[in-house]
């Protein structure tokens, strides 16, 4: 857990300044755990979209360390030293390890939409957290919230019908989205 701060922004309490840091550091941990699960995927996908998804990855991969940069800058100038070490992030996390190692295009975007989703689901609830405390902190998660929605709707379009049904529907575990993107893809892969 972060470090009670001697200072803080000013206009905030000290209390205020280790309450958000405490938040942010929960994101700072789903951040750099997201930018490590999608440069994993980045060199686990195979079958006949590989170049697409392989592709499409590495840029958001940037916007994602841009967010944990951002993050953790943000949880310093509150006045705490942000932690993002191997075993901080692996302490501070209240999720499984990505599931899947060499896997198709579908199997490995069904399982990242069971990751967006609860991430996004986090990240929002952060947002709330956040918004009577202080605003640039609350811009800040709205700002990356904005990133890694569009990411997923990137990612949910590989798994949608024409009709608009997600492969991934009902799915409650990485490997059920997976095995679920996997069942309905049109080409075998």
């Amino acid at each position: 857990m972060a470090t009670t701060p001697k200072f803080t922004i000013p206009g905030l309490t000290s209390a205020d300044g280790e309450k958000l840091a405490g938040i942010l550091q929960e994101r700072l941990n789903a951040l750099n755990d997201l930018q490590l699960t999608l440069k994993h995927v980045h060199w686990n996908v195979v079958g006949p979209h590989f170049i697409a998804v392989h592709e499409m990855i590495d840029p958001h991969v940037d916007e994602v360390r841009d967010m944990v940069d951002e993050t953790a800058e943000r949880i310093a100038t509150l006045g705490t030293s942000p932690l993002g070490t191997p075993g901080a992030i692996v302490a501070g996390r209240s999720w499984e390890d990505y599931s899947l190692g060499r896997a198709t295009t579908n199997e490995h975007l069904g399982a990242l939409d069971e990751v967006y989703v609860h991430l996004l689901e986090d990240h929002r609830k952060a947002q709330a957290a956040v918004s009577d405390l202080d605003p640039v902190t609350e811009d800040m998660i709205i700002g990356q919230q904005r990133q890694l929605e569009l990411f997923h709707w990137f990612v949910r379009a590989h798994l949608e019908s024409t009709g608009g049904k997600l492969s991934t529907q009902g799915a409650t575990s990485e490997k059920k989205a997976a095995e679920a993107a996997h069942a309905s893809a049109d080409v075998t892969e």
